[in-house]
């Protein structure tokens, strides 16, 4: 499915924001048009007038999402040095995420994916593009003879971003108030030496 860049107004910004907090707050289902148009003192027909249902609010929300955490991957840059791109990655999705924490829900949210294929889509489109861009960057860390080879890219992939979102899922459950930033360099440095390739000293 191809992806299209969505232009959202200035007031569509802000209820999406105010949707995500209530998605932290409150889970899915304390995400109502009446409980939003509660949080930022609307109406509900007001609300209407930016979006037809709950189901469009939450689906460009994860559009959104998903077109700034693609514009992070795309412009992480590419210097030829593993060690700092892997790091260079993950900070600035660590970094994006600190100063929007309340989209957070929507990288692990599993009761998300349970409220319309549509939304579950869109969740799968946002894992597989962050999936694609790490198994590339694997894929030259394991070119240059830096990361182990004994499992696939895709392999890693898949022990690399659980553990990611696993580190947002217990920033999200401590309210935000744990230093996010030094738990996710602390382990992306733990599964570099696990994924490294030590050679042997003869």
């Amino acid at each position: 499915m191809m992806n299209i860049k969505m232009e959202i107004k200035p007031r569509q910004l802000e209820i999406i924001e105010a949707a995500g907090k209530l998605l932290t707050t409150s889970g899915v289902s304390g995400l109502t048009i009446k409980n939003l148009a509660i949080e930022m003192n609307f109406s509900e027909s007001a609300l209407y007038r930016h979006f037809t249902s709950k189901e469009e609010i939450i689906l460009t929300l994860l559009q959104y999402l998903h077109e700034n955490v693609a514009r992070i991957m795309n412009n992480t840059s590419i210097s030829g040095d593993f060690e700092k791109e892997f790091y260079s990655l993950f900070k600035r999705l660590t970094r994006y995420f600190k100063e929007n924490p309340y989209y957070v829900v929507a990288v692990f949210s599993e009761g998300l994916l349970d409220e319309s294929t549509q939304i579950s889509e869109k969740i799968i489109q946002l894992m597989n593009t962050l999936t694609r861009h790490v198994q590339s960057l694997i894929e030259e860390g394991q070119r240059m003879q830096l990361i182990t080879d004994s499992l696939t890219s895709g392999q890693i992939a898949q022990i690399i971003i659980p553990s990611f979102r696993h580190q947002m899922f217990k920033w999200k459950i401590t309210y935000f108030e744990s230093d996010i930033e030094q738990n996710v360099e602390s382990l992306l440095s733990s599964l570099l030496e696990l994924l490294k390739v030590h050679k042997r000293l003869t």
